[in-house]
């Protein structure tokens, strides 16, 4: 049973990895370069964050694993709200708004002059910052669809396979380097961390990885505890429209002069880093007592 895990995740890294860097690296060859406006660069991104979903269905059908969306060894694409699931739900939706706005509250220690207590994005809300949080998770939840696209598959189908291979923490370990590693065209283009900072790619495609394990970690957590990959995939599109209130207030430019790109990162990733930890301990604490 195990080599054959390890044969169908094969399968399913080919496919992923295929198809979407195929349409990454169609986009840079067209010259589309990310610079957070680009919206010709964001619908090639877009379209690469439905191929793991689109890896895991062609993966079932190369294996014969079945369809099913809802049971064991499903895709996982139900929904239920018995036994309070609810509340991993609603987890899922309000986490990263916590932890992002926690890392910013540690920018400012690290570099108070960059926050300013006011700014212009705020007219946009009529100067009512506490809208932030509500339109944030309002507008994620509903274009969570394309971040269903990649949850499916690495929540749906990776992190199975590769906690039967491999076990709960080391699973947790590779998936992340795995996930990290299938941005590597888009950090190249500056995706993320920019282009200028030491190191250039190489330092951000190992930040990236980072990331992915701990906010893969939290997403690993909320999949195994409502048997769906839906809370993570809302929880992956709040966490990527990334605009808080002290966002708002936030002068990156001062940050990432006074303590260089990657510090602002690392020092932003903190409370992610403390969740993350949390939810495994949880986890190895339920898979012990199943025991």
């Amino acid at each position: 049973m195990r080599n054959k895990d390890v044969k169908s995740l094969i399968v399913y890294l080919a496919l992923s990895f295929g198809m979407t860097w195929l349409i990454f690296f169609l986009a840079i060859a067209l010259g589309f370069r990310w610079d957070g406006t680009n919206g010709y660069m964001e619908s090639f991104i877009s379209l690469g964050m439905l191929m793991p979903l689109t890896a895991h269905v062609f993966t079932r059908m190369i294996t014969k694993e079945g369809l099913n969306l809802t049971g064991e060894d499903s895709m996982m694409l139900g929904i239920d709200f018995k036994n309070k699931k609810w509340i991993i739900y609603l987890f899922a939706i309000l986490i990263p708004y916590v932890y992002q706005e926690l890392g910013n509250v540690l920018l400012i220690v690290a570099a108070p002059e960059s926050y300013s207590g006011s700014s212009e994005n705020l007219a946009v809300f009529q100067n009512k910052p506490y809208l932030i949080p509500f339109v944030m998770i309002s507008n994620a939840v509903v274009v969570s669809f394309a971040a269903l696209g990649e949850e499916g598959g690495w929540r749906g189908y990776m992190m199975p396979k590769l906690i039967k291979i491999m076990g709960l923490n080391k699973a947790i370990v590779v998936g992340g380097i795995i996930w990290g590693l299938w941005h590597a065209p888009l950090t190249c283009i500056g995706h993320n961390f920019g282009t200028d900072y030491p190191g250039f790619p190489y330092v951000g495609i190992l930040l990236m990885c980072f990331s992915c394990m701990l906010i893969g970690s939290i997403l690993t957590f909320v999949t195994i505890k409502t048997n769906s990959v839906w809370p993570a995939a809302f929880m992956h599109a709040v966490n990527n429209s990334s605009s808080t209130i002290l966002d708002k207030m936030l002068d990156t430019d001062v940050i990432t002069d006074k303590l260089g790109v990657i510090s602002y990162w690392l020092i932003s990733l903190i409370p992610m880093l403390i969740v993350a930890v949390a939810v495994i301990v949880i986890l190895n604490r339920k898979a012990k007592t199943a025991k």
